[in-house]
C-alpha cells in the first residue's frame, strides 16, 4: 500500500470525503423527491462512486474500492432507469455511504474492516433487477470470445515516440488502431460501435490538439450509452499523461476512465492492467 501519510494520498482521501458529503446530500434530495430524479444529480452520484473506486486501486485500498464499486453498480442501474430509487433503496445507499465515510476516516486499517453486511445489502438491490446478471453473462461471453479473436485497442497519442512505443507493444496482444487527437478517437469509436465491433481497450493521452483526452472520454462514454452500453461494460479506458496531480487524476475518473498511468509509461504496469481487465491471459 502507498504510504497514506504521503501528500498525494492525503489529497485523495480528502477529496473522497468531499464526495461522500456530496453523495449524502444528493441522496437526501432523492429520498425527499422519491422517484422524481434530476439526471444531472444521478450522473454526479455515479461519477463520485466511480472516482472513489478507481482512486482506491491506485492507493491499494481494497475494501474502499470494493464498496465504492458495488455502490457504483447500483447507481449505474438507477442512472439507466432500470431500477427506481425507492425510499428503501435510498436508505441502503445511505448506509453504504456512511460505511464508506468510516473506511475513509480510518484508511490505514480499512483493508481489515468488515463490510460483508453492507455489501450484501447492496447486492440485494442489484438482485432486484436481472440486468446485472445479464450484463455479467455478456461480459463473460465477450471475454470468452476474446480468446478466439484479437483484443481491439485504440491508441490515442499525438507524440510520435510515445505512439510508436505503445503501438509496438499493444500490437503483440491484438488489433491496434491509432488516433492522433481526441476528435479522431471519438470518430473511431463511433464507427466501431456502428459496426458492432467496439473497442475493448482505449489508451488515451490527455494533452492533445483539437480535443483533449478528458473531452474525448466524455464523448466516447456518451456514444456508448446512446447504444445501451454502460461505462461498466464499455471499453476500458486508460489515461496516459505526464501530469501527476491528484486533481487531474480525479477529473479523469469523473469522466469515467478506468485507470491512469503517468509517462514514461511502464509497460509492465500497462500489461498488469490489461490482465486485470481480463483482456489478455
Amino acid at each position: 500500500m502507498i504510504n497514506l501519510d504521503d501528500q498525494l494520498a492525503k489529497d485523495y482521501l480528502t477529496e473522497c470525503l468531499d464526495y461522500v458529503d456530496a453523495i449524502e446530500a444528493d441522496l437526501a434530495v432523492i429520498g425527499t423527491d422519491g422517484a422524481v430524479m434530476d439526471e444531472e444529480l444521478v450522473d454526479r452520484l455515479f461519477q463520485a462512486a466511480h472516482s472513489m473506486k478507481q482512486g482506491s486501486i491506485y492507493f491499494d485500498l481494497v475494501k474502499i474500492g470494493e464498496l465504492a464499486h458495488k455502490l457504483e453498480d447500483v447507481l449505474a442501474l438507477i442512472r439507466s432507469r432500470k431500477i427506481v430509487p425507492t425510499p428503501q433503496r435510498v436508505h441502503v445507499l445511505s448506509q453504504a455511504t456512511d460505511r464508506l465515510r468510516e473506511l475513509l476516516q480510518n484508511a490505514s486499517r480499512s483493508n481489515q474492516a468488515e463490510i460483508a453486511d453492507v455489501m450484501a445489502a447492496l447486492a440485494g438491490l442489484l438482485a432486484d433487477h436481472r440486468a446485472p446478471s445479464t450484463t455479467s453473462g455478456a461480459s463473460t461471453s465477450s471475454q470468452a470470445s476474446q480468446g478466439a479473436r484479437p483484443v481491439r485497442v485504440l491508441l490515442v497519442e499525438d507524440d510520435f515516440a510515445s505512439r510508436l512505443m505503445l503501438q509496438t507493444f499493444l500490437s503483440h496482444y491484438g488489433e491496434c488502431h491509432v488516433a492522433i487527437n481526441g476528435r479522431e478517437a471519438v470518430e473511431s469509436c463511433r464507427v466501431a460501435l456502428e459496426q458492432g465491433r467496439k473497442y475493448d481497450l482505449i489508451c488515451m493521452d490527455i494533452m492533445m490538439p483539437e480535443m483533449d483526452g478528458r473531452e474525448a472520454i466524455r464523448q466516447v462514454r456518451a456514444l456508448e450509452e446512446s447504444r445501451g452500453v454502460l461505462s461498466s461494460s464499455g471499453a476500458k479506458i486508460i489515461m496516459t499523461t505526464a501530469v501527476e496531480d491528484i486533481k487531474e487524476v480525479s477529473r479523469c475518473f469523473n469522466e469515467l476512465c478506468d485507470a491512469y498511468l503517468v509517462k514514461p509509461i511502464h509497460l509492465g504496469q500497462l500489461l498488469n492492467l490489461m490482465k486485470g481487465y481480463q483482456l489478455v491471459p
